[in-house]
């Protein structure tokens, strides 16, 4: 029986910056070049979860806790990222005024994510926001005629 490699879940603790976003993204971007096929979840991941870490750094409302997990993961042809930490209470989304220079990040998790949600985190101390990202289309191919 051929077995196919399957990436495992990847986990990695970060300060809780917001100069630390830019290490989640490239950490993403490494553990998607050891997948199959992984160019094609990469830009709206990447987006995404530098809206979600982004989120879990300006919002999170525990002082103890100065790190973010995240982790990522392949379910069922579907990456999923989390973000992990130690604050209270879900994000919800919320309209932007126009002149508003932040609230759209969760916005674009809404609209760019197959799925999204919050959860307590085991152990009950915080909560964890996830996101299943699909993959963009294949490129179509392009036919050359002579």
């Amino acid at each position: 029986m051929l077995k196919t490699h399957r990436p495992r879940m990847f986990v990695a603790r970060l300060d809780s910056r917001i100069e630390s976003t830019p290490l989640a993204r490239y950490l993403l971007r490494a553990y998607l070049s050891g997948m199959p096929f992984g160019e094609r979840y990469r830009d709206t991941a990447e987006l995404l979860l530098g809206e979600l870490f982004a989120n879990a750094v300006q919002h999170s409302d525990a002082p103890d806790d100065r790190h973010i997990e995240v982790r990522f993961s392949l379910v069922n042809s579907r990456l999923r990222l989390e973000v992990h930490d130690a604050g209270s209470g879900c994000p919800s989304l919320r309209c932007a005024a126009p002149d508003d220079e932040r609230g759209r990040g969760l916005f674009l998790v809404n609209e760019l994510a197959e799925r999204w949600g919050c959860a307590s985190r085991p152990g009950g101390i915080g909560k964890y926001v996830w996101a299943l990202v699909a993959p963009a289309p294949s490129p179509a191919l392009t036919l050359v005629t002579a």
